[in-house]
């Protein structure tokens, strides 16, 4: 991962225009650490950082909208998770991406988990991460990059999360787990190809599956 983090950061350093970097994945995919392994190598204090978790709808909200999918010749009618896309504020985000390009101020949104701070037009590197950049216009980024993890992994790491740390009943958790991956698999994966780089990784390294970086 590395190599793939420096050949990013070298590249972004070449740059004098604006830079809009966009990072995303599944939750447990390890995004949220290469992103914040690429800010160190960059410099925090020249780099504006939004995390796209709360232009995700809720899950109170999300927990009474039932969707209807076909996943091998099987119906199911299961709880919107946040791989699909109308789980998102997809707009919001383009909007603020915009003025992101259009080298407008502006303060990245509150929320109880999350300070909102300033996104400065004078810092001319911009890291946007969370899932929510997978359904967004991918014109909208001059570099994208993609993880993801197997199902087995992906459990592994929610159970410590969310289990350990949150309580969550672990017989539930593989249930939702279930079928979270499946709604990955069919709305969230695929989008995949819109992005220049993809890894896949596990517990014990990372797979450069694309590079596309000119």
């Amino acid at each position: 991962m590395d190599s793939v983090l420096h050949e990013i950061a070298n590249s972004v350093r070449g740059e004098d225009k604006r830079f809009i970097i966009g990072i995303s994945g599944h939750g447990a995919s390890g995004k949220t650490t290469f992103a914040h392994n690429l800010l160190k190598l960059l410099g925090h204090d020249n780099v504006n950082y939004i995390n796209t978790d709360p232009y995700i709808i809720g899950s109170h909200l999300r927990k009474y909208t039932l969707i209807n999918y076909e996943y091998k010749n099987e119906q199911h009618q299961e709880k919107m998770t946040a791989c699909y896309p109308a789980a998102h504020n997809v707009f919001a985000l383009e909007r603020d991406i915009h003025m992101m390009r259009d080298s407008l101020d502006f303060y990245t949104i509150g929320t109880n988990y999350t300070k909102s701070v300033l996104v400065s037009s004078e810092n001319k590197i911009n890291i946007v991460e969370g899932m929510t950049v997978t359904f967004t216009d991918p014109n909208l980024y001059d570099l994208k990059v993609y993880l993801y993890t197997d199902g087995e992994n992906e459990l592994m790491r929610r159970s410590i999360r969310d289990v350990a740390e949150r309580g969550t009943d672990i017989n539930y958790l593989r249930k939702s787990h279930e079928e979270r991956r499946i709604q990955y698999d069919l709305f969230m994966h695929p989008y995949h190809r819109n992005f220049d780089l993809v890894l896949k990784n596990s517990n014990e390294d990372y797979i450069l599956e694309k590079n596309s970086i000119k």
